[in-house]
């Protein structure tokens, strides 16, 4: 089957063009269920876990996973596309990513129940106690008052601390491998380093939780293995594959518009902005229509090139068109 390309008709031909208002209304409510989904499940499965002292207690963990990647994001974002959508795109991952984890890591805690290296020290046996010859001991011979700190003694399996640090800067890191073109076959050394070293940092709080023994080293690669997975499912939800050519776009909003501006996307007027993306290894000579102050004078330019007038990528029905030029297939447009 020959892979097609469409095109979008201006509004301006249909005969129903709408308002900056009208647009901004429903491209902010097409994506309310998102967010109101994962603050929801945010608010079903989070945690207070035992007040011990911790190398990485719980405020820690949040700006370490939450606030840090956050921050980190806004700061590329304003040196390289400065996009409202972009902005949106990567909190919404982001949070995304980090609910995904926290519920998954919440709910298998509580289904496993395995019991934490420090169950002991919990439990605060009688002075005395063994173990019957034929059984294991029960929570009777624990003098611990406290049922909150037993029962979370026996949620071991697998560490948060370890998934959510993972979650959190390992989305930051696919962000940043985005926006540096890491995989665009010239190997720079630089762009690998600024890529892989949120992993350090999530790596860092992961090997904590067994020095605190709070955690067996199972529970703790579960975990990072369960944060980096659900970081780079929410990461491609909203951005495209690492290996695109222009894979520090995000993806073009759900609803779409060709002339008209709404609030939340970008459109750069000055050639200059190209020298943001050659610093950071892309291309330093984008076409022309890109940089312009009427959107729909290259809008016939954009589309070949697989990008919308607003500086987003555009949503293709078939295979990635950057891999269809490389193949040397012919594109039939369709309208």
């Amino acid at each position: 089957m020959t892979p097609t390309l469409t095109v979008r008709m201006p509004y301006a031909l249909l005969g129903n063009k709408p308002s900056n208002s009208s647009y901004s209304r429903q491209l902010l409510l097409s994506y309310a269920p998102d967010w109101i989904i994962t603050f929801g499940l945010a608010a079903i499965f989070y945690s207070h876990p035992y007040a011990v002292h911790e190398r990485v207690p719980v405020l820690a963990l949040y700006l370490i996973s939450v606030v840090a990647p956050f921050s980190i994001q806004c700061i590329i974002n304003f040196i390289t596309v400065r996009s409202w959508w972009d902005f949106h795109n990567s909190s919404l991952g982001l949070v995304l990513g980090l609910t995904l984890t926290g519920s998954i890591t919440q709910f298998t805690k509580i289904t496993v129940g395995r019991p934490r290296p420090d169950i002991i020290d919990r439990c605060q046996p009688m002075t005395g106690s063994v173990d019957p010859i034929f059984g294991l001991s029960s929570a009777a011979i624990c003098t611990q008052t406290d049922t909150y700190i037993m029962r979370d003694g026996f949620r071991s399996f697998p560490s948060g601390h370890s998934s959510m640090s993972f979650a959190g800067l390992g989305f930051l890191a696919f962000y940043l491998a985005g926006k540096v073109h890491l995989f665009d076959r010239k190997g720079y050394v630089g762009k690998a380093w600024i890529s892989l070293t949120p992993f350090a940092g999530a790596a860092l709080v992961a090997i904590s939780r067994t020095m605190d023994y709070r955690h067996h080293w199972q529970d703790v690669v579960v975990g990072s293995l369960l944060g980096t997975v659900m970081a780079y499912f929410s990461y491609r939800q909203y951005f495209p594959s690492l290996a695109a050519d222009m894979c520090h776009l995000p993806h073009a909003p759900r609803i779409t518009r060709e002339t008209e501006h709404g609030l939340p996307v970008h459109f750069s007027r000055h050639p200059s902005a190209a020298s943001r993306y050659s610093a950071l290894g892309g291309n330093s000579q984008p076409p022309p229509g890109h940089y312009t102050d009427d959107p729909s004078s290259s809008a016939s330019i954009l589309e070949l090139e697989g990008r919308s007038a607003d500086g987003t990528l555009l949503r293709l029905e078939n295979d990635s068109l950057p891999g269809l030029w490389d193949q040397g297939e012919e594109i039939a447009p369709r309208v």
